[in-house]
């Protein structure tokens, strides 16, 4: 992979009027062309400030005209985050200023930055490894506070400590295998079978833990699947809205008014959930209303929590407990008294136990013991240490491939092969865990990767 040795700018704050709005430039003339286009207020020019210091001036446009009274920063190569000269506007949010300003950057030497190249260049100049690179797509994308701290870990690089020690342990293995190999008039201890199967052991057991986080990282990335089920009219589409805090789903009296299932995502909790209002579950002969509530006990078979829903205003009806009994067999599930606010309909007996139970009301909103219920389903202590876990399939793959590599070197010294017919199997875990933090991954990947940024990150 070749360095650039080009100038990129971007404009690094969402589209449209804002409080703030920023310009970020990097690359070898990046304080020149920030010169170029700024004029500070005072004596000194730009480079006569300190870098990092914030400098008070006028964005200029490409006639030289100002455009703006900013703030204007530079850093130099190597101590900035893309490990290159880089210089940041800090102007009003106005859209025109910025594409103004990016205009006037252009025409001084600079070029369209594209999506995640300013990371990328942090990578490529071993500023961050592409554990920490792909950490800070997740901080970007994260839709709940777990996710966002899990992102904040892994860029601080908890999960490439992890992957490191692994590497290490295995890279020790390596050598004292060499050691022995090619100096055998040394005084060098060999391996015994024992040692070399504990020392592997160790390793595989290592990676199984890695693995067995990616359902957590899912979970974090993707928010848990938490379908809304239960008859007709019982409410389900009125907690939805009242869960989003806006109104999502149309709400009527008419049974069968919802008749495909409606996702969202939000945060209730402190857990990230993907939530999947559901048809109402009865017996039906409307052709389309029946594709819905098939539609629903799909959601139910694939979710990771289940809400079922009873009106609790109406006597609760045999149905709803058959219901219940199916969801609790599927699921961690959640018994809803929706209606809250309405007189209270006796709740009648059943010879069944009953998963944890709260009362609410979609219609004040009153969603205090539901938040309970769903944080002591999922425990802040199952996500694990934060930035410890892995995020994306690519992570899982290449893990699986170093985790499948150490076994099958472990299976061959079971099987009696001599240590340096081992060397690899060994080698083969190492490729893969350097794929991991980007030490061995090939282009192409990086270009995936980097891709799914947004443009000035």
């Amino acid at each position: 992979m070749s360095l650039q040795n080009d100038t990129i700018a971007a404009i690094s704050t969402p589209q449209g009027p804002g409080a703030i709005g920023i310009l970020r430039l990097s690359g070898p003339e990046a304080v020149s062309a920030a010169e170029k286009c700024f004029k500070p207020l005072g004596p000194k020019g730009l480079r006569d400030h300190p870098p990092r210091a914030l400098v008070y001036g006028d964005l200029l446009d490409s006639g030289g005209q100002p455009i703006d009274r900013v703030l204007c920063t530079y850093s130099l190569s190597p101590s900035s985050y893309t490990g290159e000269d880089t210089a940041e506007f800090q102007c009003h949010g106005s859209p025109m200023v910025l594409a103004l300003g990016l205009e006037a950057l252009f025409a001084a030497g600079a070029r369209q930055a594209r999506a995640g190249e300013f990371t990328r260049r942090a990578f490529l100049n071993g500023r961050l490894d592409l554990a920490q690179a792909e950490a800070v797509g997740d901080l970007l994308s994260a839709q709940s506070r777990e996710g966002a701290r899990h992102a904040a870990g892994q860029l601080a690089g908890a999960l490439s400590k992890k992957i490191g020690d692994i590497y290490s342990a295995l890279v020790d293995v390596m050598a004292h295998f060499h050691a022995v190999l090619d100096y055998p008039d040394e005084d060098i201890d060999p391996f015994r079978m024992e040692q070399l199967d504990e020392a592997l052991a160790h390793q595989e057991g290592a990676l199984n833990a890695l693995l067995a986080s990616c359902g957590r990282g899912r979970l974090l990335r993707e928010g848990v699947p938490c379908a809304i089920v239960g008859r007709p009219n019982a409410g389900k589409s009125s907690l939805l809205n009242a869960m989003l805090g806006w109104e999502r789903a149309i709400v009527t009296d008419i049974p069968g008014t919802t008749r495909d299932t409606v996702e969202e995502r939000c945060e209730l909790g402190g857990v990230p959930l993907r939530l999947i209002d559901t048809a109402g579950l009865r017996d039906t002969t409307d052709p389309v209303e029946k594709l819905g509530v098939e539609r629903s006990r799909r959601a139910m078979e694939e979710a990771g929590l289940i809400l079922v829903l009873i009106d609790a205003s109406r006597p609760a009806q045999d149905q709803d407990f058959a219901l219940l009994q199916e969801a609790m067999a599927l699921a961690p599930t959640i018994l809803v008294w929706t209606k809250g606010d309405l007189p209270q309909a006796p709740i009648p007996v059943v010879n069944m136990e009953l998963p944890p139970s709260v009362t609410v009301s979609a219609k004040v909103r009153d969603l205090d013991e539901l938040c309970n219920e769903i944080s002591c389903a999922f425990p802040q202590d199952l996500w694990g240490d934060y930035g410890e876990i892995l995020t994306n399939a690519r992570q899982e793959e290449a893990a699986s491939r170093a985790r499948e590599a150490v076994r099958r070197a472990r299976e061959a010294l079971t099987a009696g092969f001599t240590p340096d017919a081992l060397l690899t199997d060994v080698e083969e875990a190492l490729s893969a865990l350097g794929e991991l933090t980007g030490q061995s991954v090939r282009e192409d990947v990086t270009n995936r990767i980097f891709s799914k940024f947004c443009v000035g990150k």
